[in-house]
This record gives C-alpha cells, sequence and structure tokens, in this order.
C-alpha cells in the first residue's frame, strides 16, 4: 500500500524536523518546507496527498497560501497550524478551504489522527469511477446516460423503474433471481404475496424489448424466478460473466 505523502511546512527547522520524524514513525511519507517558496517548489517537484501549514512563514500567511493552492489544487488537503487561538483566524482558514486547524501548542500524536481522518474523509468523498456502458445482443445501455440503444440504433425510452430493473439483471446475468430479491434490490423492501410490482415492470420490459422469441433475453424460471439469459459484455473493458 502506498504510504500517504505529507508536506510539512514550518519556518522553524527543528519543529519540522521532529514532526517529520514523528510522522515518518507513524507510517507517513514526509518533506519538509521552511517558507512559501520551498513549498512551492516541494509541490511542483512530486506527489503531495496533504499539507501540514503553518500560518506564519517568513514570506506569506499560510491563510493567503491555503487559499491559492484550494484554488489551483481543490483535491489537496490541507492543516492548518497555528499560535493565534481567535475563533476569527480559526473560521477563517476553514472558509478559505482548510480541511482542518490546530493551535500550536499541539501533540503529535494528535496531527497524526488528524492527519488519517482528513484523508480518510477525502477518500470517502472521492468520486466513484463511472461505470461503463453494458452490451448484449446488440443493445447498448448506458447507466450514466441512463440510455438503451437498440441494436438498429434507435432508442428504447424505460422509465425509471424499468431502467433499474433492467441493471440489476446486467450486474447479475445467468443468476435466477426470485421476486423476493428482486423487490428488495428495487424497493429495499421484503415482498408482499399481493405485490405485483416485478411482475408488473418485467412485463413491460420483455414488450418494449420484443422478447417474445424462441430466445428470450429474460425467461421466467418455474418456482424461481426470472433470469436474464444473454451475455453481457461491459463495453470498452472487459466482459461480464
Amino acid at each position: 500500500m502506498t504510504q500517504p505523502h505529507v508536506l510539512v511546512v514550518d519556518d522553524d527547522p527543528e519543529i519540522g524536523r521532529l514532526l517529520g520524524r514523528y510522522l515518518e514513525g507513524q507510517g507517513f511519507r514526509c518533506t519538509l518546507a521552511e517558507s512559501r517558496r520551498s513549498c512551492e517548489e516541494r509541490l511542483a517537484e512530486t506527489r503531495i496527498d496533504l499539507v501540514v501549514l503553518d500560518v506564519m512563514l517568513p514570506d506569506g500567511s499560510g491563510l493567503d497560501i491555503c487559499r491559492d493552492l484550494k484554488d489551483r489544487r481543490p483535491d489537496l488537503a490541507i492543516i492548518l497550524l497555528t499560535a493565534l487561538k481567535e475563533d476569527v483566524d480559526r473560521i477563517l482558514g476553514l472558509e478559505l478551504g482548510a480541511d482542518d486547524y490546530l493551535g500550536k501548542p499541539f501533540n503529535p500524536r494528535e496531527l497524526a489522527a488528524r492527519i488519517r481522518a482528513v484523508l480518510r474523509r477525502g477518500q470517502e468523498a472521492a468520486p466513484e469511477p463511472m461505470p461503463r456502458p453494458y452490451g448484449f445482443e446488440g443493445y447498448r445501455v448506458d447507466p450514466e446516460k441512463r440510455d438503451v440503444t437498440a441494436p438498429d440504433g434507435s432508442h428504447i425510452e424505460l422509465t425509471g423503474a424499468e431502467f433499474d430493473l433492467l441493471t440489476i439483471f446486467l450486474d447479475r446475468p445467468g443468476r435466477v433471481l426470485s421476486r423476493d430479491v428482486l423487490l428488495d434490490l428495487l424497493h429495499g423492501r421484503s415482498s408482499d404475496p399481493f405485490d405485483r410490482t416485478v411482475d408488473v415492470t418485467m412485463s413491460r420490459l420483455r414488450r418494449k424489448f420484443n422478447d417474445g422469441g424462441v430466445f428470450r433475453l429474460f425467461k421466467t424460471v418455474r418456482n424461481g424466478g426470472y433470469q436474464f439469459a444473454a451475455r453481457v459484455e461491459r463495453l470498452g473493458g472487459g466482459a461480464g460473466a
């Protein structure tokens, strides 16, 4: 696993060295800078995951640096360090985009914990990659656009429930899915003996796909449920099961 790379920017070289050694002992890769200029040089030289930034630097305010960095690199995590404890400074730093704020003096263990928390939040907030379109029997289904294209190039208009049911099958080709399972995946609730939602939606899907020939895309499995019988591919990449 790649070590998170932390840039510590503090004009006191002794504090920087102590923090660097401690953070490296906590599993981080650490680089030091003593000014705004050296901070910019380090950022240009290598990939940095998080900046620990002192507010008081000899060649500029850490608040200004924070604002500039966030304007240029919104994904760069920043924790501000300051000896000033007024709420206005803390609030201003957060408004400028800082991910966290720690007043001096502080316990290095607390700084390490905050670094981990900020990096974890960043990972959780990172957008998931866009799913690739599905392909089967000449059809193309785009999950991002919620669009279905037939083999002849025409578009098949589906309701939200119909599209959701279709993608449930495309994610599980060949599997027999009971009405209970389908209802739970569609609506997050258990089946009711009188709930015919799945059957009605399935009937509409079959009609829109003209699925009435000898080879059916959607097969009814007696005492089992439904099965998507076609081979499914993820277009632009590997094939599905």
